[in-house]
């Protein structure tokens, strides 16, 4: 009861919570939670935060050009990593002496270190709460819905690529979250072909070849929030640390990013809407 007290205390002042999910590791989580959170961060009127809970591999402060950075411990608790003023991070990566160092652990340690990212990081009042798992259903996933489940959580989007290798994975993600009880705001489809800059022909890479995230959304009866083109802009904004969407707001992929973002957030209010009258 004393832990759920504090996790709650720490929480109440974050108004929406988004776990980016997926059952696959390679498909774009990371990149897709970065995108997201420079996307919300825009409007200079909402406070974002971005969690990085993937404890063996935190990519998030390469992503956001923080490699280096330290936590820095104040009496409120863990003060986040600030890209811009609006947007705080905090990763795991943060805690390394190195980018390359392995982290070696067992579950109970990394249940620890997910528990006082919430319990201690004073994140002040937000607006949106972002978190980045890792590939998966175990013990990260468990633990966040866990402690999260003492306040609220808006729900789960779930990135996945085309190919029947990828949603394979992905519906087992879907039944994860049916099984705990976590509100699925919709599929993104990442690398969803790919348009060549110079003669405008569309191939697909990633040939969706049992229908794609489309087909097996209709079939799992979940929203399909967006599919995202391949653009080689975007991994080289991510190992910049540079947001895609400011680099390249002209392209497919920062339009399709954007129709995303806009139906996250209205899904979201729209939540918090009927949590009100619940209330």
């Amino acid at each position: 009861p004393a832990e759920v007290a504090e996790l709650r205390a720490r929480l109440r002042a974050v108004r929406h919570t988004v776990l980016v999910l997926s059952g696959k590791g390679g498909v774009g989580k990371s990149t897709f939670s970065a995108a997201l959170a420079h996307g919300l961060a825009a409007d200079e009127n909402k406070q974002v935060a971005l969690l990085d809970i993937d404890i063996c591999g935190p990519s998030i402060p390469k992503m956001m050009a923080l490699e280096g950075e330290q936590v820095h411990q104040s009496g409120s608790g863990w003060s986040p990593v600030y890209v811009e003023e609006n947007l705080g991070v905090m990763s795991v990566g943060f805690l390394l002496s190195s980018p390359d160092d392995a982290v070696i652990w067992r579950g109970p340690k990394k249940n620890g270190l997910i528990k006082q990212f919430l319990r201690d990081v004073d994140w002040g009042e937000v607006d949106y709460l972002i978190v980045d798992t890792p590939p998966g259903t175990s013990d990260e996933h468990l633990s966040i819905v866990q402690y999260l489940s003492t306040t609220h959580i808006d729900g789960a989007v779930i990135v996945t690529t085309p190919q029947e290798i990828s949603l394979q994975d992905v519906r087992k993600e879907i039944n994860f979250c049916h099984k705990v009880k976590l509100p699925i705001i919709g599929v993104v489809e990442n690398m969803s072909g790919f348009v060549c800059p110079k003669c405008k022909k569309e191939s697909q890479i990633f040939p969706p070849t049992t229908g794609g995230a489309e087909k097996m959304c209709q079939n799992l009866n979940v929203s399909l929030l967006g599919k995202v083109p391949l653009d080689p802009q975007i991994g080289r904004s991510c190992d910049r640390g540079q947001s895609f969407l400011s680099e390249a707001p002209e392209s497919p992929a920062t339009l399709s990013y954007r129709n995303i973002i806009q139906r996250i957030q209205e899904y979201c209010e729209q939540h918090h809407s009927q949590e009100e009258k619940m209330i």
